[in-house]
């Protein structure tokens, strides 16, 4: 979906890095006057969550400082970020008037996000994370500094617009390993979906308000300032992650050094290839994202089948349902945060995909189709907090940074794989018909891997 997963390592070595992580974790010794010592232990109030509680948003990671400052910091950029990815796109189509062109600015984006993904993996299980992180985000800001000079300016280069582009994927690429493998060092184990639920909400927010907001802003203060809000919106990140704890690796540096070049990215891979928990995850991802993410189609939906809705209203519901509906997943994640199954909640919250997508691809009625598509969005909230906390809970510190590295191309790529299987097969069957066998396709194939590969079902938070 939008955005893993676990091994079966030995537990006596797991044990060992928990208590490492405990000793010298994000956020230190404890005090009597540190306000997230209250955390470390599950209150009877936890225990006996009643009424609307047990069933709203899973709050526990707030309750310490250091992942509260990361969290919140990520409010500000959510929506600053989707400024930038309405304002490029917009900005290309203004100076070529061809969304060919469009399309290539984005696949020119690919590239380097991959290799520095990746590649920043490696680096975050090197180096304090906090330090990369504030590195990196420093590096988005003053690209999103430039893409505002080059606007207001009135420049009017595509190419100068695509090499922005790839330099601000190539940051996003590095950052991004290290922010998602810092969670782990900031929150128990036992609250890993939770903060899961919570990042993934507020990312999936950003999703429908920033576009929302894009789109009254620019008629009132221009485009080239879009990119303008963006670049002081980084500036909260980096102070928050300027207020984080030094998050250095918990092995040696002796043992750390050499691993950031191709042998440590080479090591990634092998280490997933011998754990099939991991392996399955991603492929759970893949196989939804690939057979079930119509998203190309979504114009030729809205201009043909939803058209006496009108285009523009039936186009902008269809992009918007699916992350509305993971933000409702998110706000009620108390429903699920607990659940200790977590391979087969990936797997229940797959299939739950594939059924909504079908039901989407089945509907000639544009609301019941857009309810369909928020209830895969849900899905989606569901399997993308699970495979997350399987990750962060098995892998090692020390792989953290290249498993989230490896699960950032995954989320990019499916995606993407999807807009060109979707569009061939669309063109070849027609719109609905794709929609409906790419559903049902995720259906089958998530029920035949649940029942040939029982390690992912069996999996649960304590394995």
């Amino acid at each position: 979906m939008y955005r893993a997963t676990r091994m079966g390592v030995d537990t006596s070595k797991g044990s060992a890095d928990s208590s490492a992580e405990r000793q010298t974790g994000a956020e230190g010794p404890s005090s009597p006057s540190d306000p997230g010592d209250p955390g470390d232990r599950e209150s009877p109030g936890d225990r006996k969550r009643s009424g609307w509680r047990r069933w709203a948003m899973d709050t526990r990671p707030l309750r310490r400082p250091a992942y509260r400052r990361l969290w919140s910091s990520t409010i500000v950029t959510a929506v600053g970020s989707q400024l930038t990815a309405v304002a490029v796109p917009k900005q290309i189509y203004d100076i070529t008037g061809s969304s060919a062109w469009v399309g290539y600015a984005s696949f020119a984006g690919l590239l380097p996000l991959v290799v520095f993904a990746l590649w920043g993996g490696a680096i975050a299980d090197t180096v304090d994370r906090r330090r990369l992180l504030l590195v990196t985000n420093t590096g988005i800001a003053v690209t999103s500094l430039l893409f505002w000079l080059q606007a207001v300016t009135g420049l009017g280069s595509v190419a100068v617009l695509m090499v922005l582009l790839a330099v601000q994927q190539a940051f996003f690429g590095l950052n991004s390993p290290a922010r998602q493998a810092s969670i782990a060092r900031l929150v128990p184990k036992e609250e890993l979906a939770a903060a899961n639920a919570l990042g993934s909400t507020v990312m999936q927010t950003g999703l429908v308000a920033g576009p929302l907001l894009a789109g009254a802003l620019i008629p009132v203060v221009g485009l080239a300032e879009l990119y303008l809000i963006d670049a002081v919106a980084l500036c909260a990140t980096v102070w928050a992650v300027y207020r984080l704890p030094a998050l250095p690796p918990l092995t040696t540096a002796a043992a750390a050094a050499g691993r950031a070049g191709l042998r440590g990215i080479a090591e990634g891979f092998r280490y997933i290839s011998l754990n099939q928990v991991l392996l399955l995850s991603f492929l759970a991802d893949i196989i939804a994202m690939v057979f079930g993410m119509p998203r190309a189609l979504f114009p030729e939906l809205a201009s043909q089948t939803y058209a006496p809705y009108g285009e523009g209203l039936a186009l902008g519901l269809l992009f918007a349902a699916v992350p509305i509906g993971a933000v409702l997943g998110g706000l009620l994640s108390g429903t699920f945060s607990r659940a200790r199954r977590h391979g087969l909640m990936v797997i229940a919250a797959v299939i739950a995909w594939g059924v909504a997508v079908t039901g989407f691809g089945l509907s000639a009625n544009l609301w019941v189709a857009v309810a369909f598509l928020a209830a895969a969005g849900v899905a989606d909230m569901v399997s993308m907090v699970f495979r997350g906390a399987i990750l962060l809970s098995a892998v090692t510190d020390e792989l953290r940074g290249r498993m989230q590295g490896v699960f950032t191309v995954v989320v990019a790529g499916g995606p993407r794989l999807a807009d060109v299987l979707h569009g061939t097969a669309g063109s070849a069957l027609g719109a609905r018909t794709a929609v409906v066998g790419g559903g049902l396709l995720v259906v089958l194939s998530m029920l035949v891997l649940a029942a040939t590969m029982p390690a992912l079902r069996r999996h649960s938070a304590s394995a």
